[in-house]
């Protein structure tokens, strides 16, 4: 019986993502079959604990916890193999707007609402919490922002930059 519940199960998943790649265009298809391919260290065609584990310390992050790890997994409803990589992506792209997430990320340190927020504050931000951006990594996005002459950052701007790439000089 176990065999059976299971294989039902894996058809049901297979059943709602079989569509998943009519949720992206080719080129996105290909770049994420890049991705999936650098991690699928063993090359076995599914990405395990092993695979992510190799691909953290592929970027030097060696102390991941097995815990983190087993909870990546676990937001798949199966083995994760290429369509399931896409399926996962797809869950967490669709009804997102990224533009959105990242103003109001901005928003949090802008209490006022200004849509500004002073450039050595920010700086300080990036360079001192979670994923530590170096000075140069914090000055090269400062040259895709709008700072105005008392040092305020644009984050408005900036986020489309960031989600649409670099503004267009009409």
């Amino acid at each position: 019986m176990k065999t059976k519940k299971k294989e039902g199960g894996a058809l049901r998943a297979q059943r709602a993502s079989s569509n998943v790649f009519s949720n992206f265009e080719q080129t996105q298809i290909q770049e994420f079959k890049e991705a999936f391919t650098l991690m699928d260290q063993n090359r076995d065609g599914f990405i395990d604990k092993e695979d992510l584990k190799d691909t953290y310390a592929s970027l030097g992050k060696t102390n991941v916890k097995d815990d983190e790890l087993d909870a990546m997994l676990k937001e798949a409803s199966g083995p994760i193999n290429f369509t399931m990589f896409l399926n996962l992506f797809g869950e967490k792209l669709s009804g997102t707007d990224a533009e959105e997430t990242i103003l109001n990320a901005f928003k949090m340190l802008d209490p006022d609402g200004k849509g500004k927020i002073n450039k050595e504050y920010i700086k300080r931000l990036l360079m001192s919490q979670a994923d530590k951006m170096t000075a140069e990594e914090v000055d090269q996005m400062f040259q895709f922002a709008s700072i105005d002459a008392a040092g305020n950052l644009d984050y408005k701007a900036l986020s489309y930059v960031i989600t649409h790439g670099e503004e267009k000089e009409e």
